[in-house]
């Protein structure tokens, strides 16, 4: 098979377009338009993503191994989501801290002081681990689900390759200092948020973004810069130790417009809240969203070897919108790209090419193309009209 590259007749101007998105995110270098003001000395790493359009609008050492601290329970709270949505576990379930647990935990980090022989539910765990970060509560809903931390590790480990976070490794459920065993990257910790966004919005909704927690009759507060302070912020996750520096996964939605940002190695808590509005809000009022393709639109076909029918028609997932400096009326060039002809059989969804959309002076960004219907494998007779309809091209 070889790759086909099949230029779309998609040069348009950006104004009324309709939508896109994309798996591999791809760092976009600007040179002729206005910076967030973030000084690399007090953020080494940051990263801001559109989800909406799946583009970066901003990217420093967005691929360096960066210690996450308690970012880590964002993925904690992905394998906890995943074991609801698969009915494995249910949030009214009670769960007790085995006595060695509770006495490992007691008063390392921010906790939420469970007690022995103390029961307590998985979504008041849970609320404990993303509202306040607390490492106990991590551990006893791990071991509480699963039976162990190992197994729960196995499973966030192989959650991180099922997403493509191929720089990232936990070896901790919680963050807490490990040796340097537990890191990640920025565009790994965006993969992650978008799981969580996209693949759960009612379990994200219900357990991020909360400023306050109550417990045993205290109102427990969140770190997250964001909680409470910014229109259309909703999450995810801070982080800090020694080692890690400050760290934050950041989500604000605003018009329907989806921002994902992640800083780290911050040297103080008031450099990651202040450089991580800024970043955020650089990114609403230095760009504009325009529509591009809509869900379902067939943008193009793709040659079908052993099938039912010769070719396939390829569509987006969902809408997307494009990301663009304000004040600029940019056109766009997309051209589909797979490696084919595909084999049948084909499912309709299925994700089969990659529409790589270019805009001048931004640089290229990528975005899945699925199949619109199913082609099933053709029988004998089918295969033989198919390949002398072949040799008449």
């Amino acid at each position: 098979m070889k790759a086909h590259y099949l230029p779309l007749l998609l040069l348009l101007a950006l104004p009324g377009v309709a939508a896109s998105r994309t798996v591999a995110i791809k760092t976009v270098e600007f040179d002729l338009w206005p910076q967030p003001a973030i000084a690399a000395e007090q953020v080494p790493i940051a990263l801001l993503v559109d989800l909406s359009s799946r583009q970066t609008l901003f990217a420093r050492n967005a691929d360096a191994r960066m210690l996450p601290a308690s970012m880590t329970k964002a993925m904690t709270a992905l394998v906890a989501f995943d074991l609801i949505k698969a009915g494995k576990l249910n949030e009214d379930r009670p769960l007790m801290g085995r006595p060695a647990t509770i006495e490992r935990w007691r008063g390392k980090g921010t906790t939420m002081s469970l007690g022995i022989h103390q029961w307590v539910t998985v979504r008041e765990l849970l609320q404990g681990v993303t509202t306040v970060s607390a490492n106990d509560a991590a551990v006893v809903l791990a071991e509480g689900a699963l039976d162990s931390e190992d197994a729960w590790l196995a499973v966030m480990n192989a959650r991180a390759r099922s997403l493509g976070m191929t720089g990232s490794h936990f070896a901790s459920v919680n963050g807490y200092p490990d040796g340097g065993k537990t890191y990640v990257t920025a565009r790994d910790m965006v993969l992650l948020a978008e799981a969580l966004i996209v693949e759960h919005p009612l379990l994200y909704r219900r357990y991020f973004g909360q400023k306050t927690m109550l417990w045993r009759g205290k109102q427990l507060q969140s770190r997250n810069p964001f909680a409470g302070t910014m229109p259309g912020a909703d999450g995810i996750k801070t982080g800090f130790t020694r080692e890690a520096g400050f760290t934050f996964l950041g989500a604000i939605e605003r018009d329907r417009r989806r921002l994902v940002l992640v800083v780290g190695r911050v040297p103080s808590e008031a450099q990651r809240a202040d450089s991580s509005r800024a970043l955020a809000e650089w990114g609403f009022s230095a760009w504009d969203s325009r529509k591009f393709l809509n869900a379902g639109w067939v943008v193009g076909k793709a040659r079908v070897q052993d099938g039912t029918a010769r070719e396939v028609p390829l569509a987006l997932p969902r809408a997307y919108s494009l990301a663009v400096p304000k004040g600029t009326k940019n056109g766009v060039v997309a051209q589909i790209r797979y490696v084919g002809p595909l084999l049948a059989p084909i499912a309709k969804g299925a994700v089969v090419a990659k529409l790589e959309v270019s805009l001048q002076n931004l640089g290229t960004h990528t975005l899945p193309l699925v199949a619109a219907e199913d082609v099933a494998r053709a029988g004998p007779i089918d295969r033989i009209v198919n390949g002398l309809l072949g040799l008449l091209e």
